[in-house]
């Protein structure tokens, strides 16, 4: 789920972060799709080793998206993930490991957030159904018109969840679409792939956290591995930072809002559903039945450079003059523990603490003010210092009266504002009619000499007329919508129903209604007022306050040890529903030791009894589906019909809390014992707990040690030989269903073929085990090589170390492409004078200079350099001199472009042919006679020695302008100021 406005808050604050993703797509010759080729360099200009995919953020936007039609039935559906995850694939282009893992069983802290997404879905399901139909009611008695309701099935997103039969068939179609692709696609060839379903316990991107420290944790383990995580939750930024690696980043979609989305009853655009009017589109053209349909464009990825945010955070949180000394990774620790403060998946955040309102900058302030009294950090591996969290939980609580008021009045700010805004629109909508002509309206002072009026009864006849017609249209409208309607809503109905006899709208008004806000933590007595509203209690009780206190302190200290070391308990959760005030942070020393140890896991049958409201129970067995509705069931509290949602000072109602009773586990097993027996054999496969599948390919390394795994039958666990597998560690063991080299795997999808020809091999896998007790340390390993600085340097000056030059993306040393002004003229005369250019740029003069920092256009007649070219070390005529070693663009990888290249070669032999038709030596060029009118222009790369302008070129393919393809084909004349193109007769005055 993750946290509410982080990522907006972090994207805009340390927006450097952010990397747009390069996609190569797949082309098409001749009616036949040739797809990408992801065995070539990544066209990101970066090599990534390991790609981690949380599946969930995944199967939800493939199986119910919201900005285009659904899937129609499962099998779309699968071949959606598969699509899905192809792109990613196609973007990362991991060298080493495909780690797949969707959620299993949850720790029970979680479930309780499962518990309140679900039952709120449930909940708006059934309310939207009833507004739909109310409104439908209204709309026909009103005469309007709205097309026949389609009856289909409705996708219930809640069986995604694990021990359902969906996340089972999910689970084998995942295991086809592996053995597939490493038999057929060369990007694969040599990848391990590791298949985490959901009958593994856990989290999926805790499991993926738990995999990379097990395996940082080994001795073979190379610690300049780069991890790439995609998944749509803020947390993953967090989890990213806590396993302390340099080179990790993160993938996700990017985030557009105010998409425009049709209306769920009439499937038009422009309004939203309590806005219908049930007004029939009016066809605007021949071909406009898609005029309405919402626009459907393929969702782009971005990059998220944690090394870069760690630079941030570096600039940030380093203090000076520490009495001890400063260490920026325990720092990065203490500041994402501060972060669980502003809410997280298993504790409700502290009421002072909102991230709109700045409270990341607050305690980041509060914490460098402090730290000097603490006498060292709050965290170290994952274990907090209460009593030095203790000291910033007083900060914040010293300043809590004013933060309430402070919030007070910027609440009122901004409805005065948005009252002043709505005014203002108001005001400047136009009348729905206006006289045109000589009884135009004007404003005042502006009116000029007095005009004589002609032919004033015809002009009023017009505008008679139009008004008639406008009349005529909306009558016929409405006449429509009633023999469309068949005179279902005749009696009641009015077609020329004056408007102003309709009820003003809620939104007209002046002042909206307001939800009631009993607390109002703005005004003195605010505690007194919370703790007898949120937990009917009086303030005075101190044992309660305590209470509660103590279990958040729990919290606290349970969410950073599942960041940083796994889940220390599987079945402690926070057992209310708000959280208490920072004053209240008191005595924290003593007040917790260690979590209960030696918990297990809930199976996934009673994980659904747990998360699963009543309409939801067709998930389950009959039997355990009538204890969720029989009046007689001992847990039928479990399960309510309705149930409040509390506001809690918000306006939507997903902003509230979902008032639901706790799940009492003690009560549900015993209620579960007595309806185990009537489960069947499938069932009680679903309900039982699996293991991680490793699969490789027959070229892979380790392919021929899993062979001879199964031909020896081995019934022992096997360690995997780390010089086989770049370094992964883990035990082995026989899959009872596995996937064999040269064995046929059946398609559980009946669109997609079987493979005959499997060259894939799966077995059992199991991460390295540590004793009980073991601490992973949060530190950078020894041998890691820190990414080299992004950001700007502090100290950075102009005058001794040149022009600050930004990276863009992840190559350091991209080359960027440069016209010049003769360029930009070329670019002017070759494109057509009579094509519509608009846009805020269309106008715009070209810079004034393109030859600043290191740029240089390339010798007359010579190759390009694949590197920036000093000066210094560099000659005009004859090149770079011999001493001059030009440096490596990219360590890992050497990128080049035949095209450009090509381009390059072809542009400097018709250059040549030019010449010599001119009869003109190459060496020596003269200066054009200057006519009396013309000022004289020179300009580096075009006159005076230099040869022909070119454009510098690019590291990466694909990087140089859309507009090189024209100038590849525009030459230069060296002794007149002239452009032609291809052939000499074509030419222009430049």
């Amino acid at each position: 789920m993750g946290v509410p406005a982080f990522f907006r808050w972090l994207s805009r604050k340390y927006c450097s972060i952010i990397v747009h993703c390069m996609e190569e797509k797949a082309k098409e010759c001749n009616g036949v799709r040739i797809p990408v080729d992801t065995s070539k360099p990544n066209p990101n200009e970066v090599e990534f080793d390991n790609l981690y995919l949380d599946m969930n953020g995944i199967i939800h936007p493939c199986t119910h998206p919201e900005d285009k039609p659904a899937p129609k039935n499962e099998d779309e559906m699968m071949v959606a993930i598969f699509e899905y995850i192809d792109r990613l694939f196609n973007i990362v282009r991991p060298r080493r490991v495909l780690y797949m893992a969707i959620d299993g069983v949850a720790p029970r802290a979680k479930m309780n957030q499962q518990r309140s997404r679900r039952f709120r879905a449930s909940k708006e399901g059934v309310e939207l159904q009833e507004e739909k139909q109310k409104i439908r009611e209204e709309i026909f008695q009103r005469g309007g018109y709205l097309p026949n309701e389609e009856i289909k099935e409705r996708f219930d997103s809640n069986c995604i969840t694990p021990g359902t039969e969906f996340m089972d068939n999910l689970a084998k179609c995942l295991r086809y679409y592996v053995a597939d692709r490493l038999s057929n696609d060369p990007g694969w060839r040599n990848l391990t792939v590791i298949l985490s379903d959901a009958s593994a316990p856990g989290e999926g991107e805790h499991k993926i956290m738990d995999y990379i420290r097990r395996q940082r944790a080994q001795p073979n383990h190379d610690p300049n591995t780069h991890h790439c995580l995609c998944g749509a939750d803020a947390d993953l930024i967090m989890l990213g930072l806590a396993t302390h690696e340099p080179n990790f980043t993160i993938i996700r979609e990017e985030f557009k809002p105010n998409k425009p989305r049709p209306c769920a009853l009439c499937g038009q655009m422009g309004h939203e559903l309590k806005d219908c009017q049930g007004v029939a589109r009016e066809k605007k053209g021949e071909f406009d039945q898609f005029a309405d349909s919402p626009p459907v464009s393929e969702q782009e990825f971005i990059f998220i450079r944690l090394s870069v945010l760690r630079e941030y955070l570096e600039k940030e949180l380093t203090m000076a003059s520490l009495p001890f000394p400063f260490n920026f990774e325990r720092s990065v620790d203490d500041w994402v523990f501060m972060c669980f403060f502003v809410g997280n998946d298993f504790l409700p955040h502290l009421p002072s603490l909102e991230i709109r309102e700045g409270a990341i900058d607050r305690l980041v302030g509060i914490y460098k003010d402090v730290v000097h009294r603490t006498g060292g950090y709050l965290t170290e591996n994952g274990f907090v210092n209460l009593e030095r969290v203790e000291m910033i939980m007083q900060a914040v609580g010293v300043a809590e009266d004013n933060i309430f008021k402070k919030r007070k009045e910027d609440d009122e700010a901004f409805k005065r504002r948005m009252k002043e805004k709505k005014k203002r629109l108001k005001a400047e909508q136009a009348p729905a009619f206006l006289p045109t002509g000589q009884f135009a309206p004007e404003a005042l002072g502006r009116r000029g000499a007095p005009q004589p009026i002609h032919n004033a009864r015809h002009t009023a006849f017009e505008m008679r007329m139009q008004g008639q017609d406008q009349r005529n249209k909306d009558a016929a409208q409405s006449l429509k919508a009633l023999m469309r309607n068949g005179n279902q809503a005749l009696a009641g109905s009015s077609v020329g129903m004056d408007p102003r006899g309709q009820k003003r709208k809620a939104e007209d008004s002046d002042s909206e209604p307001e939800p009631e806000d009993n607390v109002r933590l703005w005004e003195d007595g605010w505690k007194q007022r919370y703790y007898k509203t949120k937990f009917d209690v009086d303030v005075g009780d101190d044992a309660f306050r305590r209470k509660v206190v103590k279990s958040y302190v729990e919290g606290l200290c349970w969410v950073l040890r599942y960041y940083y070391q796994g889940c220390a308990s599987w079945k402690w959760y926070f057992p209310f529903h708000y959280a208490p005030f920072a004053s209240d942070f008191k005595d924290l020393k003593d007040m917790f030791t260690d979590f209960e140890t030696g918990t297990q896991p809930f199976k996934p049958l009673e994980q659904l009894m747990s998360v699963f409201p009543a309409a939801s129970g067709n998930f389950l067995p009959q039997t355990w589906r009538a204890l969720m509705t029989d009046p007689d069931s001992s847990i039928i509290d479990f399960y309510p019909e309705d149930f409040a949602i509390d506001l809690n000072g918000k306006k939507y109602a997903w902003q509230g809390v979902a008032l639901l009773p706790f799940v009492d586990e003690r009560r549900l097993r015993a209620a579960l014992e007595e309806v185990y027996p009537d489960l069947t054999p499938e069932e009680r496969k679903r309900n039982s707990l699996g293991s991680d599948v490793m699969f490789v390919g027959r070229s892979h390394p380790l392919c021929d040690f899993l062979i001879e795994l199964y031909r020896a039958e081995s019934k022992e666990g096997s360690e995997i030989p780390p010089e086989l597998c770049h370094g992964v560690q883990g035990t082995l063991n026989l899959d009872e269903e596995p996937i064999l080299p040269d064995k046929p795997v059946v398609s559980p999808v009946p669109v997609l073929r079987d493979i005959m020809q499997n060259s894939a091999i799966g077995i059992k896998f199991k991460d390295p085990q540590y004793n009980e007790g073991y601490v992973f340390k949060a530190v950078i390993l020894p041998g890691a090589k820190i990414p080299s600085k992004v950001l700007k340097p502090g100290d950075w000056e102009n005058s001794n170390r040149g022009p600050w030059k930004p990276q863009l993306g992840f190559n350091p040393n991209r080359q960027q492409a440069h016209l010049d002004r003769s360029a930009f003229r070329a670019l002017s005369h070759s494109i057509s004078r009579q094509q519509h250019r608009d846009g805020p740029y269309s106008n715009a003069p070209p810079p004034g200079s393109y030859h600043q920092g290191q740029h240089r256009p390339r010798p007359h007649g010579g190759h390009i350099p694949s590197y920036p070219i000093d000066s210094r070390q560099y000659d005009a005529y004859r090149g770079p001199h011999a001493s001059y070693n030009p440096p490596q663009p990219y360590a890992r990888l050497q990128y080049s472009n035949p095209g450009w290249n090509r381009a390059v070669q072809g542009q400097a032999a018709a250059y040549q042919q030019n010449q010599q038709r001119a009869h003109i030596a190459q060496p020596t060029y003269q200066q054009p006679q200057q006519r009396p009118h013309q000022q004289p222009q020179r300009h580096e790369g075009q006159m005076g020695g230099q040869g022909p302008p070119q454009i510098s070129p690019s590291n990466g393919p694909g990087e140089y302008s859309s507009s090189s393809s024209i100038l590849n084909s525009v030459y230069f004349h060296p002794r007149r100021s002239k452009v032609f193109r291809s052939a000499p007769s074509m030419w222009w005055t430049s």
